[in-house]
């Protein structure tokens, strides 16, 4: 496929990869091949940048051989088959190397593209306790910038004051450390961040001990969400002398706290873990992060004294597939002990939050509307785990199912025994003859006998309902209590000033619905209520989503919301990448197509039932996209614009105008269709 479409470039990506060479105790010719044959793996793979370990081509623990001019002039030999090797090459490399300079040995990181060496970075940090005596050897880069070191007749940048950038590749900017420097209180990659780089690199040696490849992960991981950018990074593999320490090879790709790929450890064969790291999530993370902007400027706006060493890339745009797990859900994690630790906090952040409503607002009972559907059922929940933390009857809770036009007796059924399995206070109201009394009133078609089941009829019905549970409220204490979610407020699927875009306290608006259901199904698998609660929430979970507002066709089939406004899988896909991230849209439909073109290929989440993991072609991501797009920015925003109060629950994000999402409620959809329409094929 050649469309432009197809290939990452077009979306901000750039392929990494952390290489593990085999490495051997000073054989710089060794080594040179060794690191020649995976540059040569990176090139077949796509890869642009390829992170290699600490003094890979010298070798690290050789001592006192540092020392020797014949080491030292092996390496520069080495550096010279390396380089000229990569003149056919796509990957920059960054290789490690110990070179000599104004009478001093320095531990460095060198870049090298398309046959050159673009610059050379000393390591800054030099460990010199327990088994580490790098002082010995090397002098600390520290102070060291805008300056040169001579290359094979040729002077190359010199510093810890640069970065690299493609002149033709705008997101492609990087940073290189070594080691020890990202162990110390003030990284070098942070001003390196700050300067303006979006690929962080750490070249390291790192023998291994227990315990510490669990260390590396989490100072990449930290790095890379304080300094708000991608990390690669390698530590030495087998092969390193074994006089005293081991070595494991560790590789780790991170992009904003998130790991993307890792390589194995303790490896026979050299490896190279290739990840796709989001440049423009970055960039966009940037953005939003104002305390970024802050450190910069705190910092002295590092930008002014780093030098931007600029080369020329050559990109390809052609597909090259996608080498990064997109999930499927984004508001719900594939790995289980993280998908229960996210339910328990949702749910505890739902239930704190009502509990405090309750207090604040003086409420003596809650009011809600509970039609056996997914959300009220949640709400429903939720409202009876905070009646049991403060203390209260869960009789408090008042549930009252309305049944009008088009309610199924099966989803009747279920509001009843759910209401009934909890133990709150249940009644029933018949919203059929006041609707009917209203539709007559306005001279509505349908009563007089006539089938027209337009808006009016839908919302006279939703209407009512709201009408009724604000007076109870106001007859008995209490508070309505809201249970529309976050993916109805992000598409507008509510009926304005009432239904389920009006109550005293919304307590779902923050979850959305893929993460509702994994919420009910976490609830039932942790025991937070009894086994009558359990069985009937169950049930409900496998009931198809239907507002149950117009009367089932001649062939029985009932109103289906995702026939209408799509699949809520896709709709919160969407949801997330628009809301947190502001990505184009062409980026959500690329990754949206990786995610869900092949449900044969890629995780999901453990409980979801077999008959949920579906595939959808890019057509359909299209046209779904483009519906989602115009509900989103054209037609729904007056609705968030007045929602009530709720707890933000995801860092996914939420769309309360006092929260994280503030927009215009006359804008317009235009630009992000007419780059929809542009850009995807």
């Amino acid at each position: 496929m050649t469309h432009p479409f197809y290939a990452i470039h077009s979306h901000g990506l750039i392929r990494v990869a952390a290489a593990t060479p085999r490495a051997s105790v000073g054989d710089t010719g060794a080594n040179a091949e060794a690191t020649i044959m995976l540059a040569r793996e990176a090139d077949a793979k796509g890869v642009e940048l390829v992170v290699f370990p600490e003094l890979n081509l010298t070798s690290y623990a050789i001592d006192d051989l540092h020392l020797q001019t014949a080491q030292q002039r092996a390496t520069l030999a080495a550096i010279a088959t390396v380089v000229e090797a990569s003149a056919t090459l796509r990957p920059v490399l960054l290789v490690g190397a110990a070179l000599v300079r104004n009478g001093r040995l320095y531990n460095c990181a060198l870049a090298i593209a398309r046959g050159r060496v673009l610059g050379v970075v000393p390591k800054t940090f030099l460990p010199n306790y327990r088994e580490f005596y790098e002082k010995r050897w090397f002098a600390s880069g520290a102070g060291m910038t805008g300056l040169t070191i001579d290359l094979d007749g040729g002077d190359v940048p010199f510093g810890t004051d640069l970065i690299f950038a493609a002149r033709d590749l705008p997101d492609f900017v990087f940073h290189a450390e070594i080691c020890e420097d990202y162990w110390a209180p003030t990284p070098p990659s942070t001003a390196g961040a700050l300067a303006g780089a979006l690929i962080c690199c750490n070249l390291s040696a790192s023998n291994i001990v227990i315990g510490k490849a669990r260390d590396r992960a989490m100072l990449a991981a930290s790095q890379s969400a304080r300094a708000v950018c991608a990390y690669v990074y390698s530590a030495a593999g087998p092969g390193e002398s074994t006089t005293e320490v081991a070595w494991d090879g560790q590789g780790l790709v991170h992009e904003l706290g998130e790991q993307i790929a890792e390589s194995a450890r303790f490896s026979t064969e050299p490896e190279l873990v290739v990840a796709d790291v989001d440049c423009e999530r970055i960039t966009q993370e940037r953005l939003r992060t104002g305390t970024f902007n802050d450190a910069a400027v705190f910092a002295g706006n590092p930008e002014t004294r780093f030098r931007r060493i600029a080369f020329d890339h050559a990109p390809v745009l052609e597909d090259s597939g996608l080498e990064r797990a997109i999930r499927r859900f984004p508001f719900v994690p594939n790995d289980p002990a993280r998908r229960d630790d996210d339910c328990y906090e949702a749910f505890n952040i739902q239930v704190e939050a009502l509990s405090k409503r309750l207090v604040a607002a003086h409420a003596e009972t809650i009011v809600i509307g509970v039609s056996g559907g997914l959300d009220s059922t949640h709400a429903l929940i939720v409202a009876a785990k905070a009646m049991d933390r403060l203390g209260r009857p869960r009789t408090n809770i008042l549930g009252f199912t309305m049944p009008g036009f088009a309610t199924g007796e099966g989803t009747k059924a279920n509001a009843w025994a759910l209401m009934r399995a909890l133990g709150i206070t249940a009644e029933e109201i018949d919203i059929r003859p006041a609707a009917t009394r209203m539709l007559q009133d306005i001279g509505h078609p349908f009563s007089e006998g006539e089938p027209v089941y337009d808006i009016t009829f839908e919302n006279v019905q939703a209407g009512l309902r709201t009408d009724y549970l604000f007076r109870l409220a106001n007859q008995r204490r209490g508070i309505v209590l809201g249970t529309g979610d976050l993916s109805e407020m992000a598409l507008g699927w509510c009926t304005y000033g009432v239904g389920d875009q009006m109550s005293h306290y919304a307590v779902n608006s923050g979850v959305p619905k893929t993460l509702i259901q994994f919420l009910i199904r976490w609830c039932i698998r942790t025991d937070q209520y009894d086994a009558a609660t359990d069985a009937i929430l169950s049930t409900i979970l496998a009931q198809e989503i239907s507002p149950e507002l117009v009367p089932a066709g001649a062939d029985g089939a009932l109103q289906s919301t995702e026939s209408m406004i799509g699949p809520y899988a896709l709709n919160d896909f969407f949801a997330h990448y628009v809301i947190r991230y502001g990505l184009a849209p062409s980026k959500i439909a690329f990754l949206a197509w990786h995610a869900w073109r092949d449900a044969s290929v890629g995780a999901w989440p453990e409980d979801l039932p077999t008959d949920a993991r579906v595939a959808y072609d890019l057509p359909t991501i299209r046209h779904w996209l483009e519906k989602f797009l115009f509900r989103f920015f054209t037609t729904s925003q007056f609705k968030r614009s007045a929602m009530p109060n709720g707890p933000k629950v995801s860092a996914g994000g939420a769309v309360s105008p006092r929260g994280d999402w503030r927009a215009p409620s006359d804008g317009t959809a235009k630009i992000w269709l007419e780059e929809l329409r542009s850009s995807v094929p």
